[in-house]
């Protein structure tokens, strides 16, 4: 992108900066944020390496929201879109397996990510941005199932 504008903003008005339209002379195809954000977010859980997308605290309201009967996953947590005409931004939250490299565990969910949304919207992806919030330890599993031991009676 050429121009200091935001991805969204450019050649948009404020009613279409939330989809992305490709137009051609058969017609035009709209994209709304929520779609790349849901590709964005199966394309990040699929590389190896990624425990869980999301922050602390969107984990927890995930977590809340699965124990829900009925309740469907959220696969767009932890995944922040820009999306303008002809590209989009992406943010990843995520949590890395400890002993991943998180250097190449980010240029893994870069080039997936951008592999998934330019094949399946044919928008051009011009940053994937990763922040890692945790690590996880196969220890933090264990005891999540054994009950709390009374030190009182």
């Amino acid at each position: 992108m050429t121009s200091t504008q935001p991805v969204g903003t450019q050649g948009t008005d404020v009613s279409t900066r939330s989809e992305a339209t490709l137009v051609s002379t058969h017609g035009k195809t709209t994209i709304a944020d929520t779609v790349v954000s849901k590709i964005a977010g199966i394309a990040a859980k699929e590389v190896h390496g990624v425990y869980a997308l999301g922050g602390g605290a969107s984990r927890v309201v995930g977590a809340l929201r699965e124990r829900i009967p009925g309740a469907s996953v959220n696969h767009s947590q932890g995944v922040s879109v820009e999306v303008g005409e002809k590209q989009a931004a992406v943010d990843l939250d995520i949590v890395a397996e400890y002993g991943v490299s998180i250097a190449d565990l980010a240029n893994g969910l870069r080039r997936n990510v951008i592999a998934a949304i330019e094949r399946m919207t044919g928008l051009e992806v011009t940053e994937v941005n990763v922040t890692v919030h945790d690590v996880h330890l196969e220890d933090d599993d264990e005891g999540a199932d054994e009950p709390a031991t009374v030190r009182v009676q």
